[in-house]
């Protein structure tokens, strides 16, 4: 480098071109889901099982399974029958959801394809645990896909068996889980 010469530089401006991740400690919040919520919902399990479980199943399982949450009707009588919360990040869009019913199944946990490893599980999980043990019940159960079983298994839910459950026309590999509460 020539003498002198440092006074021409600019100054390198670097972009970052990966997509905005979210923060790892986020304020997200939860809430009570309702009928209008259905439309969010609909999106929100097409695009994590399109795109989250795509992981471990084939393109045509993962399709397959995604084409069950396109009956509004399935959704609403989904909501009626379990207890739903839904995590809201700081924008209060929701970023998951789950269920649990009062026999101590949990139905569902889903957090949108970009929330991924970011709590948002975690915090729903404790939820409806929190649920089951209002409703009184002992033990939690879950039929829980191939992607999300380290998730369960981490947070001392046991395997009982391995089954092929049917989505709409075929048949996928799941998990029956459990997990025994100390009321």
């Amino acid at each position: 480098m020539r003498k002198g010469s440092e006074s021409h530089h600019r100054p390198i401006v670097v972009r970052n071109s990966c997509p905005k991740t979210p923060p790892l400690h986020p304020q997200y919040r939860l809430r009570k889901l309702s009928t209008e919520d259905i439309p969010v919902l609909q999106t929100l399990f097409r695009e994590t099982v399109l795109h989250v479980n795509a992981r471990d199943y084939t393109r045509e399982e993962v399709e397959d399974w995604a084409s069950c949450g396109e009956s509004a009707e399935h959704m609403k009588d989904l909501l009626a029958r379990n207890d739903h919360v839904a995590a809201l990040n700081e924008r209060d869009e929701i970023i998951g959801f789950s269920s649990m019913n009062a026999e101590g199944y949990l139905h569902s946990l889903f957090v949108h394809k970009d929330y991924q490893r970011a709590g948002v599980g975690s915090l729903l999980l404790t939820a409806v645990e929190k649920k089951a043990r209002e409703y009184g019940v002992a033990e939690i159960t879950s039929e829980v896909s191939l992607t999300a079983r380290p998730f369960f298994a981490k947070r001392g839910y046991e395997m009982m068996k391995v089954q092929k459950r049917r989505a709409n026309r075929l048949e996928l590999t799941n998990f029956v889980m459990r997990k025994r509460l100390n009321n």
